[in-house]
C-alpha cells in the first residue's frame, strides 16, 4: 500500500513539474509578445503603417524609416536558399531513408547533425573566406551579394530538412512500398511515386521549417550579403535583411529609431508566426 502511494506521488510530482515548465515557456512566449507589440506598436504608430511597411527608404538621420528593402531582401534570400537547398536536403533524406547501406547512413547521419550544431558566425566566416571570393571570381561584382546569402543559407537550412524528410519517409508505412513492388514498379519509381507523396505533408513540414531558421538567421547573412540599404535589383548585388538591419543598428538606437526597429522585429516575429501557423496546419492534416 506505501508503495502504491509513494508511486502515486511520484506521478503527481511529475505531472506538476511537467505542467509548471509547459506554463513557463508559454509565459515566456507571451512576455515576448507583450514587448514586441508595446515597443514596436507606437512607432508604427508615429511613422505610419504604411509608410514603415511600404517605404523604400531607410534614412534614422532624415526620420524616413521604410523597411520595403529589408522585407524584400529577407523574402529573396530566404527564397534563393529553398532553391539551393531544398534540392539537395530532400534527395539526401531520401538516400538516407531508401537507398544508404546501414553503414553508410550511420556515417551520413552524425555529419549532418554536425551540420547543425555549428554556430552561424562560423558559417559567416566560411561565406566570408570561401563563398564571397568564389562568386566573385566566377560572376563577378564584390561577392558580398544575395546570390553568396543564398547559397550560405541554403547549406544552414540542409540539417532541418533532412532531418524532419527522413524521419517523415521513414513513417512511411512499408506496405505501400511492398505493394508497388508487387505491381512491378522499380525500387526507384515505389521511392519516388509511393513512398515520397506518402510523406509529402511530412516533408513540407521540413521544407518549412527551414524556411524559419533561413528567415530568422542574421550573423551569417550580415557578413556575406553586402549590407546594401537600397530594393534588390540583382543577385549580384548586396542585400540587406530584417535581422540584419536590427543586429548592424541596435546597439546606437535610440528615440524614435529604436522603436522602429523594435516595430521591425514586430514584421519578423508576424512572418515567424505565420510560418509556425501554416507548420501547424500540415503536421495536423497529416495526423
Amino acid at each position: 500500500m506505501n508503495k502504491v502511494k509513494c508511486s502515486a506521488m511520484k506521478e503527481g510530482a511529475a505531472k506538476a513539474v511537467f505542467a509548471f515548465t509547459a506554463l513557463v515557456s508559454i509565459l515566456v512566449v507571451a512576455l515576448i509578445c507583450v514587448f514586441l507589440f508595446a515597443g514596436g506598436i507606437p512607432g508604427m504608430a508615429k511613422i505610419g503603417v504604411w509608410d514603415f511597411v511600404s517605404g523604400e527608404k531607410w534614412k534614422p538621420g532624415q526620420k524616413l524609416f521604410g523597411i520595403l528593402p529589408f522585407i524584400l531582401g529577407s523574402v529573396y534570400v530566404t527564397a534563393g536558399a529553398l532553391i539551393t537547398g531544398v534540392p539537395a536536403g530532400l534527395l539526401t533524406a531520401l538516400f538516407l531513408s531508401r537507398f544508404a547501406s546501414k553503414r553508410v547512413a550511420g556515417m551520413l547521419r552524425p555529419a549532418v547533425r554536425l551540420l547543425a550544431g555549428i554556430p552561424s558566425v562560423v558559417y559567416g566566416f566560411f561565406g566570408l573566406v570561401v563563398l564571397v571570393p568564389a562568386v566573385r571570381e566566377i560572376f563577378g561584382g564584390t561577392g558580398s551579394s544575395l546570390l553568396t546569402a543564398s547559397i550560405l543559407l541554403g547549406m544552414m537550412i540542409l540539417p532541418t530538412i533532412i532531418t524532419v524528410a527522413e524521419s517523415a519517409l521513414n513513417a512511411v508505412p512499408d506496405n505501400y512500398y511492398e505493394g508497388a513492388l508487387a505491381l512491378g514498379a522499380t525500387h526507384e519509381r515505389s521511392v519516388f511515386h509511393v513512398v515520397l507523396p506518402a510523406a509529402g505533408s511530412g516533408v513540407m513540414a521540413g521544407i518549412i521549417l527551414g524556411i524559419g531558421r533561413a528567415i530568422g538567421e542574421a550573423t551569417a547573412v550580415m557578413m556575406v550579403a553586402g549590407n546594401r540599404v537600397s530594393m534588390p535589383k540583382s543577385l549580384l548585388k548586396g542585400v540587406r535583411t530584417l535581422t540584419s538591419n536590427i543586429v548592424m543598428e541596435m546597439g546606437y538606437a535610440a528615440d524614435i529609431h529604436r522603436e522602429a526597429l523594435i516595430a521591425t522585429a514586430v514584421v519578423l516575429f508576424v512572418f515567424i508566426l505565420l510560418i509556425n501557423g501554416l507548420t501547424l496546419i500540415l503536421k495536423r492534416r497529416k495526423e
